[in-house]
């Protein structure tokens, strides 16, 4: 085509010039033809730069903003979708509004996550249900502890030992023949013998449910209008020392003579009952009553954590035999309690 061309011009330049406007014409169609080979490559640049073109048109820029922007147009991505869809009919936007409502379903895949928490609300609502079924069975539970306190009132009810006794005037030997003050003071000793009271260290009032062994004889003195006396059994063995009223017993036979004159509304002291340290060292005292009519053995009142009527120890103020206790001969440093004497209580006898 070139040497075609290179031919025509030549041609041309030999045929005399008859006229310029045919020459102009010729020469510009040949440097048309000759420009036309060039613009295939600017068309190709063309084509280039329109694929160069193409490629801003997908704008991958403002897809990562729209991608940053998501969360908030998501929520507005259910109404502009339509909208944008008809504005923008260039196929590459389409393609790539295409992907976009693909990750938008992907992101509705995740909406199920709305399910899982129902799915947790359905795991929470069966929690309460078993819950309630422990609940449920609570209830019946309290039900036999309510029922299991009354059993336990009933177990202080019983005392310690046997029940505390008590003896009728009538039945000690000899009663009617006691002096006046002494049978008004011996009833009202065993009238308290009925009420079933409890030995309570320390008191000597029967309103507070129980007494100590000289809180008893406290109590019954100060009924029986006894002036001066002490509270304490250790100030009442004093109490009837200085007054020389006590007799002392050292031996440990029943029938000694240093018994013969115990008389009954008599003192009668102990020491070594529990430790604790006095002077002088008495720990326990009881009212003397006499013999027992129907075994003869001889008896007495007040209150005792311990000591024995019948066989059988008593705990409370109650009737009691009266013994001399044996010394352990052994002596292996226990407390051994040890009747100490009597003492007889000043105008009782009048």
């Amino acid at each position: 085509m070139l040497l075609r061309a290179l031919i025509l011009i030549l041609c041309i330049g030999v045929v005399a010039p008859a006229s310029d406007g045919a020459e102009q014409t010729l020469g510009q169609a040949l440097k048309k033809i000759f420009a036309t080979p060039t613009p295939t490559p600017r068309r190709k640049k063309k084509t280039v730069s329109a694929t160069k073109g193409k490629s801003p048109t997908p704008t991958p820029t403002p897809l990562p903003k729209k991608k940053h922007s998501p969360p908030p147009k998501e929520e507005e991505s259910p109404t502009p979708s339509p909208t944008s869809s008809p504005k923008k009919k260039r196929t590459p936007t389409v393609e790539q509004e295409t992907p976009t409502p693909t990750p938008k379903k992907k992101k509705i895949s995740p909406t199920p996550a709305p399910t899982a928490s129902a799915h947790h609300k359905k795991k929470g609502s069966p929690t309460p249900e078993p819950f309630e079924t422990p609940e449920g069975s609570i209830s019946p539970a309290p039900s036999p502890p309510e029922s299991a306190p009354p059993p336990p009132p009933p177990s202080p009810s019983p005392k310690r030992g046997a029940p505390n006794a008590t003896l009728l005037p009538n039945q000690i030997k000899g009663f009617e023949n006691y002096p006046l003050k002494v049978q008004k003071l011996l009833t009202s000793a065993l009238e308290l013998t009925t009420r079933n009271l409890d030995y309570k260290y320390g008191s000597a009032d029967p309103a507070d449910g129980g007494m100590d062994c000289s809180g008893f004889v406290y109590y019954v003195l100060k009924q029986n209008d006894v002036a001066e006396v002490p509270r304490d059994s250790s100030q009442q063995y004093v109490w009837l020392r200085r007054g020389r009223q006590f007799e002392s017993v050292l031996s440990q036979k029943e029938d000694s003579f240093e018994l013969e004159d115990l008389k009954p509304g008599d003192l009668l002291f102990w020491t070594g009952t529990y430790a604790i340290e006095r002077d002088p060292p008495i720990t326990h005292a009881m009212i003397y009553l006499g013999r027992e009519k129907k075994t003869g053995r001889r008896v007495m009142v007040g209150a005792s954590d311990g000591r024995v009527y019948q066989g059988e120890s008593r705990y409370g103020v109650s009737v009691f035999d009266f013994n001399i206790p044996r010394r352990d001969k052994n002596g292996d440093g226990k407390l051994q309690p040890s009747f100490v004497g009597y003492g007889h209580i000043p105008g009782l006898h009048d």
